[in-house]
């Protein structure tokens, strides 16, 4: 069953416009990536489905049109956004960090069970649960993020360049966490990212975008095997 429908997507900043008519869908316990280079409306999109953009076309979730809700409006349906940049609340701890994310739940002893699985998942962030998320390595950040946004126990959680900044091997540390966190819980993500060798680790099919438009899609088998993929996102010859 899909879970998100895009349609036509466009968007405006001011009289710039940076999306063409992108349509794409995830399916429920689903992973998609969104693929392309810098300026290709990557972020927008995310950010269009999320309400902090306004937006054309049309954008249904469960099979309600949702464009033009407001981002608070947007998060209690069950989309949880992890922005580029992390966004971290640097001033309170890992803790608070993780309890700021479930602000919308009742179920306190749920919450504690979800905020002990994420520290088994990050456990780095077990080593720093009394730490300010200012003090975090930027690997650290990225994980504290997601695990932050994973504590509203959203539906859909979209996932902006969360390998940005980080060193190789961090970039894959986080990445493997967030595959498990899919495998466990069984979340459906919408995941944008320029190494595609990281979004193949955990997306089932992923769409290409080039200046707002969507130029290509299929699964991750049949694009890691088209050679314009492989040059310019696989570091293929």
């Amino acid at each position: 069953m899909t879970l998100l429908e895009i349609t036509d997507l466009t968007a405006h900043y001011g009289p710039v416009q940076v999306l063409h008519g992108v349509s794409l869908s995830v399916p429920e316990q689903g992973a998609v990536g969104i693929l392309g280079a810098n300026g290709a409306g990557k972020t927008t999109t995310l950010r269009a489905i999320s309400g902090a953009v306004r937006a054309g076309g049309q954008i249904r979730f469960e099979g309600q049109d949702i464009r033009g809700r407001k981002p608070n409006e947007v998060a209690a349906l069950g989309i949880a956004h992890v922005p580029e940049g992390r966004g971290t609340l640097g001033n309170l701890t890992v803790k608070e960090n993780l309890q700021v994310g479930a602000y919308l739940r009742k179920d306190r002893k749920r919450i504690q069970q979800d905020i002990d699985h994420l520290l088994e998942l990050f456990p780095n962030l077990q080593e720093r649960y009394t730490a300010n998320a200012s003090a975090l390595s930027g690997g650290e950040q990225q994980m504290l993020a997601v695990g932050r946004a994973y504590m509203a126990r959203p539906k859909l959680l979209l996932l902006d360049e969360a390998s940005l900044g980080l060193a190789p091997s961090t970039a894959k540390t986080v990445y493997d966490a967030i595959r498990v966190l899919r495998e466990e819980t069984g979340v459906a993500m919408l995941l944008v990212e320029q190494n595609a060798n990281l979004a193949f680790t955990i997306v089932d099919t992923a769409t290409v975008l080039e200046t707002g438009r969507s130029v290509l899609s299929g699964t991750s088998a049949e694009l890691k095997g088209r050679d314009e993929i492989r040059k310019a996102y696989l570091g293929g010859s």
